[in-house]
């Protein structure tokens, strides 16, 4: 700001998994070799405070493989977004998302490209360039950006990163897990095409699978947060993790994996002593045919957790978070 340089960010969701990760870093790189005489300094931004990055164990495997130490990468916690846009600096490329969260709200303005593989919410001016088409990876889009781009930006850790983000995203490329798309698998073929010596698919994915469940260093942090009020703790189950959900008092979450999944809904505060879990949250899900959960109801040892076991497996979390969002 004390310089008047600009900023262009380039920033995933507030997740941060993989998918967010790699297609901000990649993306910003690109955007960094490509932009014609640049005046602005193109920055992936990390959406989480650095403290929680040892979370993302599959994201610190990948990067760690490639060469990336994580004193490279930036933080949200370390850049001071709403300073440089009150100051009229900063430019914003959002990836994985296209929707920041309410606490965000006055960035909005500064967003000048979305790149999403979910179904738009919301429509954005002429000023924003949007590229939202429903494929298994943001990474995907990413690779196709890159591929039609000058010939030889592409470089083998680029390409490594999303070759392993695509395949963990699209669960090996495997049909039956309901995920991939011809898009993606076109772009995973042309990464080994262009670098025939990256590993073979099983070996990436079993890989990325392991990291991903190891919580040997995850201190009790495991499960995914779909949804939570800002400051929410909720325990028992989440010994602390915060989620995102804007102004809304549930929490929901998956545990460990396991089959079947199990799904869980927290009522306010998600302590023992807090409300029950709101009855239309619950039965929404219940009643859900985009898609149909298949949701059998378990025993829960919380009075403030509705706990359910998920029978749709291929119902991940990107497909039961718009139900949630209806109903709340």
């Amino acid at each position: 700001v004390r310089r008047h340089h600009e900023i262009h960010v380039v920033m995933g969701n507030e997740a941060c998994d993989l998918d967010s990760t790699v297609s901000a870093l990649a993306l910003a790189y690109f955007l960094a070799k490509t932009s014609p005489a640049p005046k602005a300094a193109f920055i992936p931004v990390l959406n989480i405070p650095r403290a929680d990055f040892a979370l993302r164990t599959e994201t610190t495997f990948l990067l760690r493989e490639q060469g990336i130490p994580a004193a490279s990468l930036i933080f949200r916690d370390e850049i001071d977004l709403g300073g440089l846009h009150r100051a009229g600096l900063l430019s914003l490329t959002l990836v994985d998302h296209h929707i920041l969260p309410g606490a965000d709200a006055t960035l909005e303005e500064a967003v000048v490209e979305v790149l999403d593989h979910r179904p738009l919410e919301r429509d954005r001016g002429l000023g924003c360039r949007v590229t939202a088409e429903p494929v298994g990876s943001c990474a995907t889009l990413v690779t196709e950006r890159i591929a039609q781009g000058p010939p030889g930006v592409l470089d083998r850790p680029t390409a490594a990163l999303l070759h392993g983000t695509i395949l963990l995203d699209c669960v090996n490329l495997s049909p039956a897990a309901g995920k991939v798309t011809p898009r993606d698998v076109a772009c995973v073929s042309l990464l080994e095409e262009r670098f025939p010596e990256l590993p073979a698919r099983d070996t990436v994915f079993k890989a990325l699978q392991a990291a991903k469940f190891d919580v040997s260093g995850s201190a009790g942090k495991s499960g995914v947060w779909l949804g939570a009020s800002p400051g929410t703790d909720p325990s028992p189950w989440g010994q602390g993790h915060r989620g995102g959900f804007g102004g809304s008092q549930t929490v929901l979450g998956c545990g460990l994996p396991r089959k079947p999944p199990i799904l869980g809904v927290l009522g306010k505060g998600g302590a023992p002593s807090a409300a029950l879990p709101p009855l239309q949250v619950c039965r929404a899900l219940e009643e859900a045919t985009m898609p149909s959960l298949h949701l059998q109801p378990l025993l829960s040892p919380w009075s403030c957790v509705g706990t359910y076991a998920q029978g749709n497996a291929l119902a991940s979390r990107k497909k039961v978070l718009p139900i949630l969002r209806a109903a709340l």
